[in-house]
């Protein structure tokens, strides 16, 4: 035992002294830490700033859709609660931050296209952002096609084209978001390529992690500003899943390394993106936690969580819903607007205007409209009392209750009369007893729809609530058609003989709610009239708020009229469409989107070139003939999944969207067709020039391209900055195609 402990001494002492050789000799020599910069990439990046940021003030004016945008970056600054239903709240957000740096208070009213900016709003400052995702897009196309193991001549030319592109410039210099998603739709491409680089040498190494976190990261980025960010993670994931399957079959990886490899890609490109959307909205909601104008669109419960409006309505009600409480019923469906359970003194006709017949009682609609006639007293059918009593007996699920319209004290009734508008449901009304053989059916089951047990209370505001009439099994429903002149234009309440599941048509809230103490109809009258007290602890959790605004935003319609600038899919690959962004209030210089038409054209070109030459080669494949090494087609095939991929995913869906779509809406997908651009083109002049004169004749006609390319730019260059004064005859001379709306002003 102590010549082993003496060993163990012993070399303990050798490594002690190992170490302190290493580090004297550490001590010895200078610290230097090396490292390589691409002079390419930074005279890109710089010729990029230069082109995106150049007079980025200028114009000193609304320019089309900052308006809307501009808009919701008054509301952040002044914490106002809005719902855009174009997408996530991340791109409003970055817009935000820019005013937020450039000291914006958000006092400008956003009215109008042209209207000058007043001093306070800092127009470079929200600018900004998208000036700088459009110039960092320049050197990133350059990365991406060098990151494909193409030329840097095929990588320089793709970040020209897109430095150059008219429309692109025309985007990015100004306050709206095509120009961020481009930017991270780009870095999610980007970062996976060099994850998947970085995967053949050194596989979970720190820049392993770097790159495939980044890609995450960026791809809920992308879903984060418009909903068409998630085309391209979608195309992102679907070539991760695919080299994922390889991944599976390599036989030289243990089934430990391989469950690892698909769990780091599991957390980082679905766990980080979906963590990172919520949290989009929880900063969102945390920022705009005061009341505003798009309030109605969202429940009651949501509403009351907001500070100020029906919040402070809603402050100090109580919040279980007993017998003889007052209470104002708002329809949970909210379409096609925002209305409560009303009644008032004028009846149904007696005869239709197709000749059926009503039964003449008192009308009960759906209004839009805060008023009196929304109030409803909750009566016990066992009692004659219409005040609480005390102590408060509270509603629960099950119970039948009457529902008396408080200012003409009739009972909610419904019967086997056809409704107004609605004749295969029953008609609802309040009960007027005219002596006829056409007994009251008043009493109503109750049912709390979002309930947790079946003994659950009616809560105010928190519960969504159906009406079963006892008698004939109808639910209370909103059917949403507009009455009348006879019903004033209010929407029809019917009852539903077979309701299907539980609709939010159906479904009911208590908005407004207090315990009745009159008992006297005068009294209660006043009472009615009177404003309600204003308490309210009730607030949704987040995750419920998360999810009431994410399906609003997913099902809100918005005003889908034709605009005199709206185009269709078709109209972009061949650039037959533009869109006049901005027209001086006295000169002749103008804004326009409109691309660099030789690109455009040339673009698509490369997409049908690529898709024809890849289905070539495949079938040659299927036959033995292999045209190309592997390692090039292995290149070709990834190269095509990434750029025509990325222009379809990002083109192709617009054909089954029901809305107004714009130009630029195509720009996501350009983009992708100018990586695509130089990708064809080098692999012509590799592997289907066949001889020296060819590659020649091919570079010859890829340089009078390049000029065009450059020629028609500078041409348009007026139109994409707005800063020159063009004649009405340099005006024509630009509108070179009949489609083309360029301003001429009549002097």
């Amino acid at each position: 035992t102590g010549s082993s402990s003496a060993g163990l001494r012993e070399t303990r002492g050798i490594l002690l002294s190992h170490l302190f050789h290493k580090m004297l000799g550490f001590l010895k020599h200078p610290v230097v830490v090396t490292t390589d910069i691409n002079l390419t990439v930074v005279l890109l990046t710089g010729v990029g700033l230069l082109s995106r940021l150049w007079q980025l003030s200028y114009p000193r004016a609304v320019v089309f859709d900052e308006v809307y945008y501009g808009q919701y970056i008054s509301f952040y600054m002044k914490r106002v609660f809005f719902l855009d239903d174009s997408g996530p709240p991340f791109g409003h957000m970055l817009l935000a931050l820019g005013g937020y740096l450039g000291g914006f208070d958000g006092n400008f009213l956003w009215n109008r296209i042209g209207a000058e900016y007043s001093s306070n709003v800092p127009v470079w400052s929200l600018r900004l952002l998208p000036a700088l995702a459009g110039a960092l897009s320049v050197p990133m196309a350059y990365q991406i096609v060098s990151e494909l193991h193409f030329s840097h001549c095929a990588a320089m030319g793709a970040a020209l084209l897109m430095l150059i592109e008219n429309a692109l410039i025309t985007q990015s210099r100004l306050m709206l978001l095509e120009s961020v998603l481009i930017f991270f739709n780009l870095l999610a491409v980007l970062s996976y390529l060099k994850f998947s680089n970085s995967q053949k040498h050194s596989p979970f190494s720190l820049s392993w992690w770097l790159w495939l976190t980044l890609t995450g990261i960026a791809c809920s980025c992308a879903v984060g500003i418009k909903y068409m960010g998630v085309f391209t993670y979608l195309l992102v994931l679907s070539v991760a899943a695919v080299h994922a399957w390889h991944l599976i079959g390599d036989r030289t990886l243990s089934s430990v390394s391989v469950f690892c490899h698909l769990l780091a890609r599991a957390v980082a490109l679905v766990a980080i993106p979906a963590i990172l959307y919520v949290l989009f909205f929880y900063v969102h909601l945390l920022l705009l936690y005061r009341s505003g104008p798009h309030d109605q669109i969202m429940s009651s419960a949501f509403q009351a969580s907001l500070e100020g409006g029906l919040a402070r309505i809603t402050q100090g009600q109580p919040l279980e819903v007993a017998f003889g409480s007052q209470v104002t019923l708002r329809n949970v469906l909210g379409k096609p607007v925002p209305c409560w359970l009303h009644s008032h003194q004028n009846t149904y006709p007696m005869i239709y205007e197709n000749g059926r017949g009503s039964s003449h009682q008192q009308q009960v609609t759906c209004y839009p409209f805060k008023d009196v006639n929304n109030w409803w007293i909750v009566k016990d059918p066992g009692r004659h009392q219409l005040v609480v009593s005390s102590p408060p007996r509270p509603v629960r699920h099950g119970d039948l209750v009457q529902l008396v319209h408080g200012m003409t004290t009739r009972f909610l009734n419904t019967h086997d009369v056809a409704a107004p508008l609605t004749p295969y449901s029953q008609e609802v009304s309040c009960y007027i007893d005219y002596n006829i053989s056409m007994p009251c059916q008043n009493l109503w089951k109750l049912e709390i729809v979002n309930r947790e047990s079946d003994t659950d209370v009616w809560k105010n505001i928190l519960s969504e609530v159906r009406f079963v009439h006892v008698n004939t099994s109808a639910v209370l429903k909103l059917s949403g058609a507009h009455l009348p002149d006879w019903g004033f234009r209010q929407l029809e309440i019917v009852g539903e003989k077979l309701p299907r599941g539980s609709h939010v048509s159906t479904a009911w809230t208590v908005e407004e709610h207090r315990y009745g103490k009159s008992q006297e109809q005068k009294e209660r009258e006043l009472e009615l009239h009177s404003p309600t007290q204003v308490d309210i602890t009730k607030n949704l959790s987040f995750m419920a708020r998360f999810s009431e605004l994410q399906w609003r935003m997913l099902t809100l319609r918005s005003d889908d009229s034709e605009h005199k600038y709206s185009s269709s899919p078709l109209d972009w690959v061949t650039l037959d469409t533009n869109i006049a962004y901005w027209l001086h209030p006295r000169t002749s210089a103008q804004i326009h989107l409109l691309g660099n038409i030789v690109i455009w054209v040339s673009g698509s070109l490369a997409i049908a070139v690529y898709t024809l030459l890849f289905l070539w080669y495949l079938l040659r494949r299927r036959r033995n003939v292999y045209d190309l090494p592997e390692d090039a087609w292995q290149r070709w095939v990834l190269a095509g999944a990434l750029c025509a991929g990325g222009w379809a995913v990002n083109y192709l869906p617009f054909f089954l969207m029901e809305k107004t779509l714009f130009l630029y809406h195509y720009l996501p997908a350009l983009t992708f067709q100018i990586l695509l651009l130089p990708v064809v083109l080098q692999h012509a002049s590799d592997h289907l020039c066949r001889s020296q004169l060819q590659r020649n004749v091919l570079s010859a006609l890829i340089v009078a391209w390049c000029s065009s390319v450059c020629h028609v730019s500078n041409v348009l260059r007026p139109l994409t900055y707005g800063d020159k004064e063009l004649s009405p005859d340099q005006l024509r001379a630009l509108r070179w195609k009949d489609s083309w709306d360029i301003l001429i002003r009549k002097y």
